[in-house]
């Protein structure tokens, strides 16, 4: 039934100016602001939407994924963007918090943005 329909994520901040500052600043995706809401604008992922809300609670699970061709250079640039990773000790994050997992082929580090949402870069192979 919905096959054929156009389809896009979203998600709450408590603070848009400082969700845009962070998504277009730090992470350098293009961002554009309508209605006192934000879209980002990824290539291959169409658009998404953050919106405001006053009693936000940040998701406890990753709600955004960056795909990427080399996890541990994508780390060092968000690091040095000033982007601080989380620490995962039960997913055996090493030095620069990224999880490997040859079974699963996938290396992935998670980041928090500035209302405390999570989301991660990742590479697969």
């Amino acid at each position: 039934m919905l096959q054929n329909t156009a389809a896009f994520s979203s998600f709450s901040t408590d603070d848009i100016a400082a969700a845009k500052a962070f998504y277009a600043d730090r992470l350098k995706i293009k961002v554009t602001e309508d209605h006192g809401m934000l879209q980002l604008h990824l290539d291959g992922a169409g658009k998404i939407l953050v919106y405001p809300k006053p009693d936000h609670q940040p998701a406890t699970f990753t709600i955004l994924n960056f795909e990427v061709k080399d996890v541990q250079q994508a780390v060092a640039g968000l690091k040095q963007a000033g982007v601080v990773f989380e620490s995962y000790p039960y997913l055996n994050t090493d030095e620069n918090n990224i999880m490997r997992s040859e079974e699963m082929q996938v290396a992935q580090a998670w980041f928090k943005d500035p209302a405390g949402n999570i989301l991660s870069v990742i590479q697969t192979w």
